[in-house]
């Protein structure tokens, strides 16, 4: 039988609210004003009044954080800003309707698809570390994070090769067009630079490198040097890192590998022996090489204001100005790359002053936004 003693009841209903999960009272308490007016009388002027300051302002500060993590930790994870792109990418090799963009793809081997993700945002310039491993070229950061399979041929060489016989039906017997549709369909003059760094003993990758190259060179596909002046192709093939200088500057008559410079050698040049000759300013033209580099830390300093000092303005047009004046295009790598707001500023920065291609871990952030000078009317 139930009971129905009025006092039992109201001792029940007690225990009841005694029972209520902390949690619940917690959630209640974050959007009621704690003063004891607005607990005894909660529908009060005052009271509401509250209300409708304190719950905008908890709203206010949690789109703050949500924003903060937004844009402070996903660069960190810069390639999982391609995956929309992978469905389209793995069933078409196409870049119809993509217009190029001078960005260059740094450590493009890390990307989920290679090669793909930079060219569907319209990346001019894509990066290959490369190890001699087994007879082969492998591609990867280091030796021990090369994967099987990850081969030079497989990553890059054999996929652009595919698409360039796709954009250039070259029939049987036929000769080879003195103009040729490159990766961009959209500007089929615009040549695709592969930046192959050796990584290792650059002597022994040399010709590993020219004989994977042949298909290429075969199909009047590379860029190349005559002797006189430098064609134009729908691939330029640059060396970094390890590679053997001595090697491109010995062929003077037929040269499809470039080099690429030091840039800050090239503004202060020092004439060195034979020996040394990376460290020869002097040496460097369009002739047999292509980009001029240099590491932006080690060359412009760092930015503790988070804004580039006059010397160091000065110091990146002078730069600037040497390469441009050997008909070198100019690239800086690690250049800032968090707080994303101190990269676009550096970015557009370096844009402003000349430089030809951007340095990119992040594809989306770098194709979105257009960084040359605007003024307020467009």
């Amino acid at each position: 039988m139930k009971n129905t003693d009025p006092a039992l009841l109201f001792l029940d209903s007690d225990l009841t609210e005694l029972r209520k999960p902390e949690s619940s009272m917690n959630k209640s308490r974050l959007w009621k004003c704690s003063h004891a007016h607005c607990d005894a009388r909660p529908y009060s002027r005052r009271a509401l009044l509250c209300r409708a300051l304190v719950r905008p302002l908890y709203a206010l500060v949690f789109i703050f954080f949500f924003t903060f993590a937004w844009s402070g930790l996903f660069p960190f994870f810069a390639d999982a800003r391609d995956s929309h792109l992978f469905p389209i990418l793995q069933s078409n090799w196409r870049t119809h309707g993509v217009d190029p963009v001078p960005c260059h793809s740094h450590n493009d081997y890390w990307r989920r698809v290679p090669l793909f993700s930079a060219l569907e945002v319209g990346c001019i310039s894509v990066e290959a570390d490369v190890w001699l491993h087994d007879d082969d070229l492998q591609v990867g950061h280091t030796r021990q994070t090369v994967l099987p399979g990850q081969t030079l041929r497989s990553l890059y060489l054999d996929p652009l090769l595919e698409m360039l016989q796709k954009h250039n039906l070259i029939m049987n017997g036929s000769t080879i067009p003195a103009e040729l549709v490159g990766v961009f369909t959209s500007d089929p003059t615009q040549t695709l630079v592969l930046l192959v760094d050796f990584k290792g003993t650059g002597e022994l990758i040399w010709p590993h490198l020219m004989e994977q190259l042949q298909p290429l060179r075969e199909g009047g596909y590379l860029t190349y040097f005559n002797g006189s002046e430098v064609l134009n192709r729908p691939i330029t093939i640059v060396a970094s890192g390890d590679a053997p200088l001595e090697q491109i500057l010995k062929s003077t008559t037929h040269r499809d590998i470039f080099y690429d410079a030091p840039l800050d050698v090239l503004a202060h040049p020092t004439f060195s022996t034979v020996t040394d000759l990376k460290m020869d300013g002097s040496i460097f033209n369009d002739h047999n090489s292509y980009y001029a580099s240099v590491d932006f830390h080690r060359s412009i300093g760092s930015l503790p204001l988070s804004r580039l000092s006059q010397g160091q303005l000065a110091k990146i047009k002078n730069q600037i100005q040497v390469a441009h004046e050997r008909g070198l295009k100019v690239r800086y790598w690690g250049t800032p790359k968090w707080p994303v707001g101190l990269r676009n500023y550096v970015w557009r920065a370096l844009v402003r002053e000349g430089v030809d291609v951007l340095n990119v871990h992040d594809l989306h952030g770098a194709t979105k936004v257009d960084w040359r000078p605007r003024t307020w009317w467009n």
